[in-house]
């Protein structure tokens, strides 16, 4: 019999109790326990449902706290020695710790999840690292679901790619020379896991899915070799995704693994070759779900892919699962009563995906006859989904098609558009700003959602928001900065803000997925043409210019970050979904400039993300990523100063493309890595203007002054004194007043004290 299974599912729960629980946890107003009561809920819930649904391998160790990848940190004991842990288990408190940071100790350092908006701790690694067994999540996971007489799939991090994913700190190794280290802790896991009676241990290793340095190749031989010792007669599913196995597809066909997952959406083709030199025993099992987006599948196009398989392999050695982990997508679609019927019919969420594997799965073990009226209602919904005049719009593919290389060039060279600016602009050396975003308090929240539900008038939330921006206006007045902003208080999301005002995007009500920790997104759905019917900021930003003269930034959010933080259509080329979204913004940058606004900051900070994860894909990318960055943003006339901000995107590889965007100024996340980012423009000569973030704003911890001051002299060696922004590393939306009050005052102070050393020589 071929099998259901899946291979990770949300940890958010259906409205978002895990958030609510955590944050209760960190401000003190529940206990541990009670934390840890909501946690353990929200996992037998997911367990109970794919139980429902028919899974026949249901995940544990999939659910996380804050970040797998941080659970792995506990539970090999890889704790950096600054958090002051002395061994044992990994206390609750350290964990959060390591994520967030506290007021004495900076967090360790978070990117993204490979091409992803999921972002993860990044580990820290040492010469000589010793690691031991520090946590039992995995074991204790495992077990609450057995109790429960869910019989589930242990899920692991794999050791190469945990070693891959994490950093060399302070000494120039590869954290591979640990291996051997790490092996013994990982083989205890699976052992105890095995003797608790798991049947099937999945280890995820995404790396494979990349080009890899030699020395990987023998590290996963030999770590294998020692895992499938440690695992006795306990299967292993090694699993990889986001791309195909094309680079390591003889390496992964040679490991004395009992089965293989493929990414069969990101990969298609591949699966031709591994059924040709597929080992006589092994199992595959066949991602043809896209774990990470929310259309409904093809399930006449994913039966044939599945029936090719099974004819080749026999029912018994096949598994039919989503693409990737489930996390990336909202959790059930019935839970959307405001979605229309139509848009509603072309969708699917992480519970109808796992009903599409187990009517796939019903239909290999019992025949097509036994769903023909599953495949009937799909193909209609294909069909109108295809037809529906909802995905096009004719003015704007004429406009498309009427794209210039002259729209994507600004009118002169940086180096003439910056004494344009300084003469328009009066700002002193080394600028302070901030990003965007200040505090979304529980007031702001409250009013949004009183406006939503009719219980605060139009006029009245407006007055509102006025009243938060004039208060904010006044604070950074008073605090000292030279470029302000005006706090994005009407905004919950960068993107869903812009999306609600675009045509051609649809939004949920529940549809959220994780970000970071107890950072929750809902993306746009984008099912059609994108365009914009009228200005989606200049009111808000005219009014907040109207009360200073002081510089303020127009805030908008780039295409491409849009294009990567939304649900995207797939009928069409990304770049083609890109142009349109760069065309609307292009409109309300010269709306912004025509109101009189002089500095206009678009974001991407998903920039660096939907670099494709092969190099020989990436150059396509790039040209129509910067493409749809400049024709949002080469409108303006020489004297408008265009900004853009990137965070936890690791630069050094592609700065370049950067420079390319010609942004005349941007700001980058740096102070999680304490500046490292600047190696780049040691190799680089970044001719434009830079704000390296000085400090973190995802920790509660305040810089000190002098701290900061040492990141702007740091970063002062490899920059010009006329190139320096300085402000923080993100914007301040998730902080406190009382945090963002004393941090940026510090950092006002430090930048004051130190543009007055360079004035005396």
């Amino acid at each position: 019999m071929a099998l259901a299974t899946n291979l990770g599912f949300p940890r958010i729960g259906l409205k978002r109790e895990l958030k609510r629980a955590v944050e209760r946890y960190w401000s003190g107003r529940i206990d541990l326990n009670q934390m840890k009561a909501t946690a353990s809920e929200i996992r037998r819930g997911n367990w109970h449902l794919q139980k429902q649904i028919g899974i026949d391998h249901i995940p544990s160790n999939d659910f996380s706290l804050y970040d797998h990848v941080l659970d792995t940190i506990a539970t090999v004991g890889a704790v950096p020695s600054r958090y002051g842990w002395n061994g044992g288990e990994v206390d609750t408190d350290t964990y959060f710790a390591m994520a967030r940071g506290t007021a004495e100790i900076p967090a360790m350092e978070m990117t993204k999840w490979f091409d992803t908006n999921y972002h993860y701790i990044v580990p820290e690694f040492e010469p000589d690292q010793q690691f031991a067994l520090s946590s039992l999540k995995p074991l204790v996971d495992f077990t609450e679901a057995r109790e429960l007489g869910i019989l589930t799939r242990p899920v692991l991090l794999g050791l190469i790619s945990f070693l891959m994913l994490g950093k060399a700190v302070e000494a120039d190794f590869s954290p591979l020379d640990l291996l051997d280290n790490l092996l013994p802790v990982y083989e205890e896991v699976i052992t105890k896991l095995a003797e608790a009676g798991a049947e099937l241990i999945q280890i995820d290793e995404p790396m494979l899915a990349l080009e890899l340095p030699h020395e990987a190749g023998d590290a996963y031989r030999s770590a294998f070799d020692r895992l499938n010792s440690a695992a006795g007669d306990t299967k292993i599913l090694l699993t990889a995704y986001f791309a195909d196995f094309k680079p390591n597809a003889d390496l992964a066909l040679s490991l004395p693994i009992d089965a293989l997952h493929l990414d069969l959406v990101r990969g298609p083709d591949q699966l031709a070759e591994m059924l040709t030199y597929l080992p006589e025993k092994m199992s595959l099992s066949l991602g043809v779900i896209d774990g990470r987006n929310v259309w409904r599948a093809d399930l006449e196009a994913a039966l044939a892919t599945v029936e090719t398989a099974a004819n080749a392999l026999g029912n018994e050695r096949v598994m039919i699962a989503p693409s990737c982990s489930l996390l990336h997508c909202p959790i059930d679609l019935d839970m959307e009563t405001e979605l229309d019927a139509e848009l509603k019919g072309w969708m699917a969420f992480s519970k109808q995906k796992l009903q599409e594997i187990t009517i796939l799965t019903r239909a290999i073990n019992e025949g097509r006859p036994f769903i023909s009226d599953h495949l009937k209602d799909n193909h209609n919904f294909q069909e109108n989904r295809a037809t529906s005049s909802r995905t096009h719009n004719e003015q704007v593919r004429r406009r498309m098609s009427s794209i210039s290389e002259e729209m994507m060039r600004r009118k002169s060279p940086f180096v003439v558009r910056s004494k344009a600016q300084k003469q328009n602009i009066d700002l002193p050396l080394l600028p302070s700003t901030t990003i965007g975003s200040y505090p979304q308090t529980a007031e702001v929240r409250q009013a949004r959602a009183d406006f939503r539900k009719g219980k605060l008038t139009a006029a009245d939330y407006e007055s509102f928001l006025k009243e938060q921006i004039e208060q904010t206006v006044r604070f950074q007045e008073e605090t000292g900065l030279d470029v302000l902003v005006h706090g994005e208080f009407e905004r919950m999301d960068m993107v869903e803000y812009f999306g609600e005002q675009m045509e051609g995007v649809a939004f949920t009500k529940l549809g959220w997925v994780q970000s970071y920790g107890s950072r929750y997104v809902k993306p746009p759905v984008i099912y059609g043409d994108v365009h914009r019917p009228k200005a989606m900021t200049v009111d808000w930003i005219s009014y907040a210019q109207s009360l200073t003269d002081k510089p303020m930034k127009g805030m908008l959010t780039g295409p491409v970050t849009i294009l990567q933080w939304s649900f995207v259509r797939d009928d069409q080329p990304r770049r083609d979904t890109a142009y349109q979204i760069a065309l609307a913004i292009r409109d309300e940058v010269a709306d912004l400039e025509k109101a009189g606004i002089k500095i206009i900051q678009i974001d991407e900070p998903a920039f660096r993300e939907g670099l494709p994860l092969r190099r020989e894909e990436r150059d396509e990318y790039l040209q129509w990523a910067v493409n749809a960055f400049r024709i949002a943003s080469s409108v303006v006339d020489d004297r408008t100063q265009i900004h853009t901000h990137m965070c936890y995107s690791e630069f050094n590889e592609f700065i370049k493309p950067i420079a390319a965007l010609d942004a005349d100024a941007i700001s980058i996340e740096a102070s999680r890595s304490n500046m490292e980012l600047l190696d780049a423009f040691v190799r680089f000569d970044y001719p434009n203007e830079i704000g390296p973030g000085v400090y973190d704003i995802h920790s509660p911890r305040i810089p000190p002054k002098e701290e900061i001051k040492d990141r702007l002299s740091k970063a002062l060696k490899v920059l010009r004194h006329d190139q320096l922004w300085v402000n923080p590393d993100c914007g301040l939306k998730t902080r406190g007043w009382p945090e963002v009050t004393e941090s940026l005052r510090n950092m006002v102070e430090a930048a004051g004290e130190l543009r007055r050393e360079l004035s005396k020589g």
